[in-house]
C-alpha cells in the first residue's frame, strides 16, 4: 500500500502541475505562452494604432485618442491574463466567481476618484449652481477667483484674473467653499421656492 502511495505522490510530482492537459512538458507550455504574448501583442498593437488613428480622423481630440489607447492597452492585459491562465491549466483552478470578483475590487479601486468626480459633476451640473461664464471662488478667501471656462462631468476649468487655466477635480470643487458672484438672481429664485 505504502509503495503505491509513493508511486502516486512521485508521478504526481513529476508531472507538471501548471500544465491544462497532463502529461505536457513545461518547455512546450511556455513556448505556447510565449506565442501568445507575442500574437496578441501584435494583434492589439495593431487594433490600437488602428482604433486611435480612425478616432483622430473623426475628429476626437488627441486627450479622446489617448483615453481610447490607454482602454485598449487595459484590453491587451486582460486578453493576456486569459491566454496564460487558459494555456497554463489555472483556469480550471480559478472559477469565474473569484475572477470577477478579483476584476470587479481593481476597478473599483482604479476608478475610485474618476467615479468620485463623475459623480459630484452629476450633482453640481444638475443644481444648477454652477454655469459656464460664471464668476467664482474656490477655497476660501485665499483661494482661486475666476470665470469658468469648462464645466464637465469630471473637471471643472476656470480662468483667473491673470489669464492662467486651473483646473480642478469636481469631487474638490463640491466639498470646498464655493462663492459664486454672478449667479445671485439665478440662486435667488431657488432660495424663495
Amino acid at each position: 500500500m505504502l509503495d503505491i502511495l509513493l508511486q502516486a505522490v512521485a508521478t504526481n510530482s513529476s508531472t507538471t502541475i501548471a500544465s491544462a492537459q497532463p502529461g505536457k512538458p513545461l518547455w512546450l507550455i511556455a513556448a505556447e505562452v510565449i506565442v501568445a504574448f507575442v500574437i496578441i501583442l501584435a494583434a492589439g498593437t495593431f487594433f490600437t494604432r488602428l482604433v486611435r488613428g480612425i478616432a483622430l480622423r473623426a475628429g476626437a481630440s488627441k486627450g479622446v485618442a489617448s483615453s481610447v489607447t490607454q482602454w485598449m492597452g487595459v484590453i491587451i492585459l486582460l486578453a493576456l491574463a486569459g491566454a496564460v491562465t487558459t494555456l497554463t491549466g489555472l483556469s480550471s483552478e480559478l472559477t469565474a466567481l473569484t475572477v470577477s470578483g478579483i476584476a470587479g475590487l481593481a476597478v473599483s479601486l482604479a476608478l475610485q476618484s474618476t467615479i468620485s468626480n463623475v459623480i459630484a459633476g452629476v450633482l453640481l451640473i444638475h443644481d444648477g449652481f454652477l454655469r459656464l461664464g460664471d464668476d467664482i471662488q474656490f477655497g476660501g478667501p485665499g483661494g482661486i477667483r475666476g470665470e469658468i471656462v469648462k464645466l464637465s462631468l469630471r473637471t471643472t476649468w476656470i480662468r483667473t484674473s491673470d489669464g492662467a487655466i486651473s483646473i480642478i477635480g469636481n469631487g474638490n470643487l463640491s466639498s470646498g467653499p464655493i462663492t459664486n458672484y454672478s449667479a445671485k438672481a439665478r440662486l435667488g429664485k431657488k432660495l424663495e421656492v
